[in-house]
């Protein structure tokens, strides 16, 4: 980076911020898109690139603070969604053109709980918690029928997939799944025999079979038109979705062959946060899924797994968890195919991972550490820790290899795979006696650690030599000390691999030998906790930043502070070092970063991105991108474009030498209407001036043929060069000339207003003019009349008087 324009650096791509947080998802019928809910807006995200093609920003139902949208569903075609907002209104929109084509009322007695679309005969039901279902027609949008029987909320609704058949089944707060004639309106089908809420219905190929799942930890298989229930299959966990799985495909245990005419699988998934394969004829369980990287939630009242989604088209089922990551796998060997996280709380931590930086490990506030691959951002899941990631860590020696470190007390060894890019986890040790805040790897080679905890103890640890991915390895701790009174919120080793530094809530920062830990010095001197501590790659000389606002540098040999950095307005949270220790970034509670030059101690540039407080900046090896991430969810990717700017710089520079030349070459060869053209976009009013003071010398007529030659762009530009003659007396004449070519130009284009307003700028200086030059020719005509009553009076025989 650039001593003097790395001030350029700017956002370089867009923010990868949430794009689910909770409520409906449902996958197109294509399997190419997922449709997700957003706070009040939708949100549609394409798995070719795990990016959304609506912005996240982009409001597809408007105002999103005034009427924010409850739910919505898309119809099999995938061409509309339904949305119902809090207003009460349905509102049906072309989501790939973000137009609304039609609104209307809901006209339930409290808010609509469900919604359920039936292409073929372009209905739509809705469910109310008043108990009622409505069917709306949507050619007419109108209500066709009032469908009553259930009491409570409605909990789910479905079409019978046999249009025939005309039946809409839906369930409430009484347990029982009712089945309606939607020609008719009446009630037909009555199927009773859950105890608890009732989360999902799948029906059979054959529509004679429905499933449905509970949250009394069973699966019904009803016969629907006998209405009575073929098994009632107990799962020992809360089900929130099931499905029924085609014949045409093949399962981990089952191949297509070996279906049966009468058996039944289903594929179900809730709390334990696993998919397992039941056969519903034997109640015998199929599969349980092995491979899962659902966290299990410890609260009650929520299930790991919210929804349970299949794609028919693409052969593939997505898990949706509780904490707002979508997981898409293969339904024949379950393997994971995509991870799409939706949303991510609060930007702890960032480090680059892999050759060249192409991947980023991200610790957001919860048990996963998210692996990006900066290409695609595509994210995949490490589990490992059991509570909250707070700190990650990385060394030069090796980029494939990374720390995390967790509120569960413990620290866990990484490894990524380089050709497969398959992250292992080969050791994990609990030695700490509170949580782990912050690890810092030796940096010249990988033999050992240091690690800080609330616990107010500095630990050196030894790493495993060499690693092999089949076995699990065991973490040492050689020293241990109690290294401060209070927190320690950081620590870090020096670029030789022979000091350790941390940074405590007692407002000082201690020098620790790497080989055993001994005390080296303590620096005095901040107001408030030391956030961070950094050591210059070049010098002697340690960094850190405190919650006083200021960043401090600090002589390693001395022991004294150096130089004091003042300019943030909030704590300083995160610094790094930057072009070979001669700048730095730093971070601050505020939102903002900040880029100093420490031989000038000024701060070179201020970047405004960030909402609220910014808690960690990863720099890339190339220190040509720089990722921030804070409080505000926000993980934004910077760029430094000081080359780009340069090489812009000097390419304009040599384009403006030709064209000055060119000029000269034209004003040479006396072809005065180029040599307007080109003085009027090189934004030379004086060369101008000139010009068509030499084109009026000729005739006005050639000045006016020559101004209505011009672009549009260079009569404006020419009005301004006007414009600023006028309002000097000496160069007044030429610019009324020009003027009054440019207003009979502009009368024969018809110009609209905007031209006519920007005319009464000028009038003013011209009102000036004629008063000044009227006054002059009546000061003339005084003159005159003078000089003639003076002369000496002549008689006719030619004697004076």
């Amino acid at each position: 980076m650039s001593n003097v324009l790395l001030k350029e650096a700017y956002t370089v791509q867009s923010r990868y911020g949430p794009f689910y947080t909770g409520g409906i998802v449902q996958w197109s019928t294509n399997g190419e898109y997922i449709f997700c809910q957003k706070h009040g807006t939708v949100s549609v995200i394409s798995l070719k690139n795990c990016t959304p093609i609506i912005s996240c920003l982009q409001e597809i139902s408007g105002n999103k603070e005034e009427d924010p949208i409850n739910l919505f569903i898309v119809s099999d075609n995938d061409a509309n969604i339904i949305t119902h907002h809090k207003s009460g209104l349905f509102k049906l929109w072309n989501w790939k053109e973000n137009k609304l084509i039609k609104m209307w009322k809901s006209i339930h007695n409290g808010p609509v709980a469900c919604i359920a679309y039936c292409n073929e005969k372009n209905l739509l039901a809705s469910g109310g918690s008043d108990g009622t279902i409505k069917l709306w027609d949507l050619h007419r949008h109108t209500c066709i029928h009032n469908l009553r029987g259930a009491q409570g909320v409605i909990s789910v609704l479905g079409f019978h997939p046999c249009v025939q058949k005309d039946l809409l089944f839906a369930a409430g707060e009484d347990l029982k799944i009712y089945g309606w004639n939607i020609s008719s309106g009446k009630k037909e089908i009555t199927l009773s025999g859950h105890f608890s809420k009732i989360t999902s219905l799948s029906f059979h190929d054959s529509g004679d079979y429905l499933i449905s799942s509970g949250r009394d930890k069973v699966l019904i298989l009803w016969d629907i038109f006998a209405e009575s229930s073929i098994r009632v299959l107990p799962v020992y966990e809360e089900i929130e979705g099931a499905f029924i799985i085609p014949k045409n495909v093949s399962l981990p245990t089952v191949p297509p062959n070996k279906f049966e005419n009468d058996t039944i699988y289903v594929a179900a998934a809730g709390r334990i946060g696993t998919v397992k394969i039941w056969e519903m004829k034997t109640g015998r369980q199929v599969y349980a899924q092995q491979n899962s990287i659902v966290s299990i939630t410890k609260e009650e009242e929520n299930l790991s797994i919210t929804h349970l989604l299949y794609n028919t088209n693409s052969n593939t089922f997505a898990v949706v968890t509780v904490d707002h990551n979508i997981i898409i796998y293969s339904l024949e060997t379950f393997e994971c195919i995509k991870q799409l996280v939706g949303y991510s709380d609060e930007i702890l931590d960032i480090v680059y991972i892999g050759e060249n930086g192409s991947r980023v490990a991200v610790a957001t506030n919860s048990w996963d550490i998210k692996l990006y691959d900066l290409s695609s951002m595509n994210c995949k899941l490490l589990r490992g820790h059991t509570d909250i990631v707070l700190s990650l860590a990385t060394t030069p020696a090796d980029v494939n290899l990374f720390l995390s470190s967790a509120k569960d007390n413990s620290i866990c060894v990484w490894y990524m795979n380089k050709e497969t890019f398959e992250v292992s986890r080969l050791a994990s040790a609990i030695r700490h006696t509170a949580s782990v805040g912050s690890i810092a790897i030796s940096q010249t080679s990988c033999k050992f650690f240091a690690s800080v905890s609330q616990d107010s103890c500095l630990k050196l640890w030894n790493l495993p030599e060499n690693f092999q991915f089949d076995e699990k390895h065991s973490l040492d701790v050689v020293h241990t000390v109690l290294a401060h009174r209070k927190d320690i919120n950081s620590v870090t080793v020096s670029p030789n691999d022979k000091l350790i530094a941390t940074g405590s809530q007692d407002k000082t920062a201690k020098l620790w030998s790497a080989n055993d830990l001994q005390l080296l010095g303590v620096f005095h001197g901040h107001k408030r906790g030391v956030w961070c501590v950094r050591f210059s790659p070049i010098d002697q000389v340690l960094l850190t930043t405190s919650a006083d606002c200021t960043i401090k540098l600090w002589s390693l040999t001395e022991l004294c502070c150096l130089k004091t950095l003042e300019g943030h307005e909030s704590s300083v949270l995160k610094a790094e070092f930057l072009t070979r220790g001669t700048q730095l970034i730093t971070a601050s509670g505020d939102g903002l970063l900040k880029i100093w030059s420490i031989k000038t101690s000024e701060c070179l540039c201020t970047l405004e991105e960030h909402d609220s407080r910014v808690w960690t900046i990863a720099v890339s090896k190339d220190e040509r991108n720089i990722i921030s991430g804070g409080s505000d969810s926000l993980l934004i990717i910077w760029k430094d474009i000081t080359e780009e700017k340069k090489e812009k710089a000097a390419l304009e520079m040599k384009q403006l030498a030709l064209e000055e030349q060119e000029l000269a070459n034209l004003l040479q060869a006396n072809k005065l209407s180029s040599a307007l053209n080109l003085s009027l976009k090189l934004k030379r009013p004086l060369q101008v001036l000139k010009i068509v003071e030499s084109i009026l010398i000729k005739s006005y007529s050639q000045l006016s043929q020559t101004i209505g030659e011009l672009k549009p762009s260079y009569k404006e530009e020419l009005f301004k060069c006007a414009t600023t003659w006028n309002t000097n007396s000496k160069n007044c004449q030429v610019a009324q000339v020009v003027l009054q070519a440019l207003i009979e130009e502009w009368e024969h284009e018809k110009s609209d207003r905007n031209s006519v307003v920007t005319l009464e700028s000028v009038i003013p200086y011209t009102e000036r003019h004629y008063t000044r030059v009227t006054k002059l020719l009546q000061n003339l005509h005084l003159l005159t009349y003078t000089i003639n009553r003076m002369k000496p009076h002549i008689g006719s025989t030619g004697t004076r008087y």
